[in-house]
C-alpha cells in the first residue's frame, strides 16, 4: 500500500463514538491537523471536539460521502465501525486500515478460517445453524463450551454457555436467530495480548506486553509489562509477527492469547483498530495508541515504543464512583480519565479508569486491588468477544 504523507493543516476523519474517538480527534489537532467527526449522535463527545462534526447513520451513504469528501484520510476509531461504511468512504477517500481486517475479525467463521489458512492454535469450534447440529458437534467440543453468533457485536446477551447435556435442549430458540459457532472453553491461567503498529510498508513495531483481567465479562484491569515466561512471550510474538504480515491493514492491531497452565497458548481475538486496553500505554511509555494510530495513518515514521514506568489501570464504571471519592482524597500517585458522555448515550460499560504506577506490574495491580474497588477481578473468558 503506497499512500502519500499527510501533512498538518490536512484534514484527518475520525469515524466512530467510542471514547477512542475524542483521543483521536485531540492528538490529531495536538499534531497539527485539521478534524472531521461521522456518528450517529450529535451531543457524541467526538463529534464535539472536532473541527467539522457530522451526524449520520452507519448506513446513510449520503453524510458518509459528504464526510469522505471532506478528509484526506479518514480512520476508524474502534473494531465496532461497520466495514460496509469502511468500504463505502474509501470510494471517496484514503482509508489506510483499509476495510478487509475490520471485514474479517467482525465475522467468527471468516476470522476462524484465516487462523486455521496461518495454522494457529485456536479453541476447537464448529458451526452451527440446527439444534442438530450442537447435538452432533459436542461429542468434538466437549463441555464446557459457548455458543456464540458470528457476527461480532450482534446479539451480545444472545451467548450462551453449555455446561451439561441437558443445556443443549435450551439453545433451541437462541438457534433459531441465526448462525452460530460452538466453541470449547479454554481452561486457562493468564490472558496477554500483543500490540503491535504496522505502517505502510508492511515494518512491524511492538508495544510492551499487556495482561488483561475481566470481571462478568468485561475487561476490568490491565497491567503493563504481562509478567509471562520469555518463551511463551517469544511464541506469541511470533504469531503476533504471522498475523501482522497477513493482514491487508495499516495501524494499530491488538492480538489477544489464552495462556494455559502447561505453557500452551491459544489465540484468542484480532482487534485491527485501538483497544480500551490500549489506554494505559500513555502512562507508562514515550507513545500513545492514538499517536502511533495517526502516524500510520499520514505515512510518518512510527515511534519506537519504550517503557519508561510501569503499572496497571482499573476501568470504572458509575456504581464506583463513592469508592472512588475516597481515593481521591487519598492517593497521590492515582490518574483518572473519566469518560464524559451526554446523557443520550448512557448507560455505558465503562465510566472511565484509573492509572497508578509501581515497581513492577503486580505491585501496582495490588494497589488498586487493595482497595476493593475491584474486587473479584479474576481471569475469565471475555465472550462478548
Amino acid at each position: 500500500m503506497a499512500e502519500k504523507v499527510i501533512f498538518p493543516n490536512s484534514t484527518i476523519g475520525v469515524i466512530g463514538s467510542s471514547p477512542n474517538g475524542i483521543s483521536l480527534v485531540r492528538k490529531a489537532k495536538q499534531m497539527g491537523f485539521k478534524t472531521a467527526a461521522y456518528g450517529s449522535n450529535a451531543e457524541s463527545p467526538t463529534l464535539r471536539e472536532a473541527d467539522l462534526p457530522i451526524v449520520g447513520r452507519g448506513n446513510d451513504q449520503l453524510q458518509l460521502q459528504r464526510f469522505a469528501e471532506r478528509c484526506d484520510l479518514v480512520v476508524y476509531e474502534s473494531e465496532q465501525v461497520s466495514s460496509e461504511s469502511i468500504k463505502y468512504i474509501q470510494k471517496f477517500t484514503s482509508v489506510p486500515q483499509g476495510s478487509e481486517a475490520l471485514e474479517l475479525m467482525q465475522d467468527r467463521l471468516l476470522e476462524r478460517a484465516f487462523f486455521e489458512q496461518l495454522n494457529v492454535n485456536i479453541a476447537p469450534y464448529a458451526t452451527i445453524v440446527s439444534l442438530d447440529d450442537i447435538y452432533q458437534a459436542i461429542s468434538s467440543i466437549g463441555f464446557p463450551c459457548v455458543l456464540k453468533p458470528i457476527q461480532k457485536g450482534l446479539m451480545r446477551t444472545s451467548q450462551f454457555v453449555l455446561r451439561k447435556q441437558s443445556d443443549i435442549a435450551k439453545c433451541a430458540e437462541l438457534v433459531e436467530q441465526g448462525t452460530f459457532i460452538l466453541e470449547s472453553w479454554i481452561p486457562y491461567q493468564q490472558e496477554i495480548s500483543v500490540v503491535l503498529v504496522r505502517d505502510q510498508n508492511g515494518t512491524l513495531t511492538y508495544m510492551a506486553p499487556l495482561e488483561t483481567y475481566y470481571k462478568e465479562h468485561r475487561l476490568i484491569q490491565v497491567v503493563v509489562p504481562a509478567e509471562v515466561d520469555k518463551p511463551i512471550w517469544d511464541e506469541a510474538k511470533n504469531i503476533a509477527t504471522l498475523i501482522g504480515d497477513n493482514l491487508n491493514y495499516v495501524g494499530v492491531i491488538e492480538v489477544g492469547f489464552f495462556v494455559t497452565q502447561a505453557g500452551a497458548i491459544y489465540v484468542k481475538r484480532i482487534v485491527p483498530a485501538i483497544h480500551e486496553a490500549g489506554d494505559i500505554y500513555q502512562y507508562i511509555s514515550n507513545v500513545s495508541l492514538e499517536e502511533e494510530q495517526l502516524r500510520a495513518a499520514a505515512n510518518m515514521p512510527i515511534v519506537l515504543p519504550k517503557v519508561v514506568q510501569k503499572g496497571a489501570i482499573g476501568f470504572l464504571q458509575e456504581k464506583d464512583f463513592n469508592a472512588v471519592k475516597t481515593q481521591w482524597i487519598l492517593k497521590e500517585n492515582w490518574f483518572y480519565n473519566f469518560f464524559r458522555y451526554p446523557a443520550s448515550m448512557l448507560p455505558q460499560s465503562t465510566s472511565g479508569f484509573v492509572f497508578t504506577a509501581g515497581q513492577t506490574g503486580s505491585e501496582a495491580k495490588e494497589q488498586l486491588d487493595s482497595t476493593g474497588i475491584w474486587d473479584g477481578a479474576r481471569l475469565e473468558e471475555d465472550k462478548s468477544e
